[in-house]
């Protein structure tokens, strides 16, 4: 066969096997929504919030937690706020509230961790359910998050949630960022005892306490910047059971209105995500090329079969990307832009691995992680 039609031929059978692979990556199957009706006793639950300089979001994220059900302990631990986040959580008035003044951060720890190990030390409950502090749940997420752990015998449960998808750059970028997660971490497998692979999405985490004391705290992860696969990995080794989906009611209220807090956003952690491999680094780039460059490239050609292999592939790549602009909401007018979009974030990357080869390593709210 000419070469030619081989590189053309690659990029379609990439996304073919990503279609047809049996786990479906692009599938939106897993996910769970709250019973709103559903108000369970929570007092054997408390809520984990690490909380830096969140005066946005702070009073929202307490003010969704008075409808989750009743006996729901609060910890929040004050990661070192320069601004009025502590007052605006105490004018919330929440019940059973406790607030922790966090210490200076040691060396070697991530300063979410570091707060979250100090909040665990006063936790009495058996359930802990880490949430960010720009996260708002819908009314009874927390009873269903905990029934569905009884039910089927889950030790960790974590919901990847609904991103602000308001302002252009949220959604042409803000999807396909899900997307793209769904097929590095396929949550088939990561939902599956029998593979290896371990995923779970931060902003929001119920897990037994015994577990993570089992583990010997949050210092088992302590240096990790994607700290919620880092867990995940971690649970799943020692033989208990993880499960993480898609959801509509634990909703993100924190803006990224511009492509530049989307690309820094991304470039703290896309490198982190290959292991800092430059081997990785290099398949990645060679897959993403393949993926998204080489269709694009086909429609300019001469010959008829290699545009044919160009539209087949794009249409390929608009098949598998339909699901996530579905789930969403979002305009199906956004899958042909994903070839665009995989530039982007191949960029992103790179920006990532930049970063960190020229020492400048990744930053967030004021704090420097080499």
């Amino acid at each position: 066969m000419d070469i030619t039609f081989l590189t053309f031929l690659s990029g379609l059978l990439i996304w073919l096997a990503i279609l047809i692979f049996p786990w479906r990556p692009w599938s939106t199957r897993e996910s769970l929504d709250s019973q709103s009706e559903l108000r369970l006793d929570l007092s054997d639950v408390t809520v984990l919030i690490p909380a830096r300089n969140e005066a946005l979001n702070i009073i929202q994220t307490l003010s969704a937690l008075k409808d989750q059900g009743n006996n729901l302990s609060v910890v929040i631990v004050d990661d070192q706020s320069t601004d009025n986040t502590i007052p605006l959580a105490e004018s919330a008035k929440l019940d059973n509230l406790l607030i922790i003044k966090g210490s200076e951060l040691p060396e070697g720890w991530s300063g979410k961790l570091w707060a979250l190990e100090q909040g665990r030390q006063y936790v009495k409950t058996s359930y802990l359910l880490l949430l960010d502090a720009d996260i708002l749940l819908q009314p009874g997420l927390v009873s269903t998050l905990l029934k569905n752990a009884q039910q089927n015998s889950l030790q960790m449960i974590s919901l990847m949630a609904h991103l602000k998808m308001q302002f252009f750059w949220e959604k042409l970028l803000m999807p396909a960022f899900i997307f793209f997660f769904k097929l590095l971490y396929p949550f088939h497998l990561s939902n599956n005892p029998r593979y290896p692979i371990a995923a779970a999405a931060g902003g929001c985490i119920l897990l037994e306490k015994n577990i993570i004391d089992e583990l010997g705290g949050f210092a088992c992860i302590k240096d990790a910047l994607i700290d919620d696969c880092s867990l995940a990995k971690k649970i799943k080794q020692k033989g208990f059971n993880t499960w993480i989906g898609l959801t509509h009611s634990a909703i993100s209220i924190r803006n990224y209105k511009t492509l530049s807090s989307i690309w820094k956003m991304v470039a703290r952690t896309a490198y982190t995500q290959l292991a800092y491999s430059p081997f990785l680094l290099l398949t990645c780039t060679i897959l993403m090329l393949f993926a998204f460059v080489l269709p694009l490239l086909a429609l300019l050609q001469m010959g008829n079969v290699i545009v044919v292999l160009g539209l087949v592939t794009i249409l390929l790549q608009t098949i598998c990307y339909l699901p996530t602009l579905q789930y969403y909401s979002m305009s199906p007018i956004y899958a042909v832009c994903l070839p665009l979009i995989g530039i982007l974030y191949l960029i992103m990357t790179w920006t990532s691995a930049i970063n960190y080869y020229f020492g400048r390593g990744a930053s967030w709210k004021g704090r420097h992680y080499q």
